[in-house]
């Protein structure tokens, strides 16, 4: 299992520094880099998992407004970048899956079961979901009991570990700010993996790679290949 290897090396929204973020193009640089896994972010509007990052259009395409306000017909006539369309979950799983592992981030409300649904019918897929909002992530787990979670942290929390438990969560994700060597030491003690949020610098990964990080996620996966050289499976 691609999730078991000792310091995963995540693809953030793709190559989201070398490719147009969260499209079909970013996820197969990725791939080409040699990542472990990709995250992506995804919105249900009109029936359909869309996957984008903001909850509005004007950053990553050429459209305007609110995604979850904007049809999905709509929705797949934009250019999000190099002529690329904005992706549904169902394409970028098509792409991906069997070749590497996916983090799938759910954004704005309602996607815990259409998420749900959609993994069911991908069984062979190695999939990790996660979300800043803990209540739609228990919404998820309740849908999927034998799915791997990851709460989402950006800041410290007194309820970091009640939520993790509650989840039955796999790992525990945490920005850069926030993971320093004290709380990795906590989180492995507490049984949970770490993976750490948006790492771009290479020396900072290594540091947070010997401080105990399960891994990272990166804009740039090409600065990150020769960490791969003191990498094993965890068992």
């Amino acid at each position: 299992m691609t999730l078991s290897t000792a310091f995963l090396i995540v693809g953030h929204r793709g190559a989201a520094g070398l490719e147009p973020e969260n499209t079909l193009r970013s996820f197969a640089r990725a791939i080409t880099l040699g990542v472990d896994a990709v995250e992506l972010d995804v919105y249900s509007v009109d029936g359909q998992l869309v996957v984008i990052h903001d909850d509005t259009l004007e950053r990553t395409t050429n459209g305007r407004g609110a995604v979850m306000d904007t049809p999905f017909d709509a929705l797949r006539r934009l250019d999000a970048g190099a002529g690329e369309l904005i992706p549904t979950l169902d394409e970028v799983i098509d792409l991906v899956a069997e070749r590497v592992a996916i983090n799938i981030e759910l954004k704005g409300d309602g996607t815990a079961v259409p998420v749900a649904r959609c993994l069911e019918a991908r069984p062979n897929a190695e999939i990790l979901v996660s979300s800043f909002e803990h209540a739609e992530l228990g919404h998820f787990r309740r849908e999927s009991p034998n799915a791997l979670v990851a709460p989402l942290f950006h800041k410290p929390s007194a309820q970091m570990f009640d939520v993790a438990a509650a989840l039955g969560a796999w790992s525990i994700n945490l920005s850069g700010r926030l993971a320093t060597p004290e709380l990795l030491r906590e989180v492995a003690r507490r049984g949970y993996r770490s993976l750490v949020y948006t790492i771009n610098d290479r020396s900072t990964a290594l540091a947070l790679r010997d401080a105990g990080a399960s891994g990272i996620f990166t804009d740039y996966p090409d600065r990150m290949l020769d960490l791969r050289a003191s990498r094993g499976v965890v068992e």
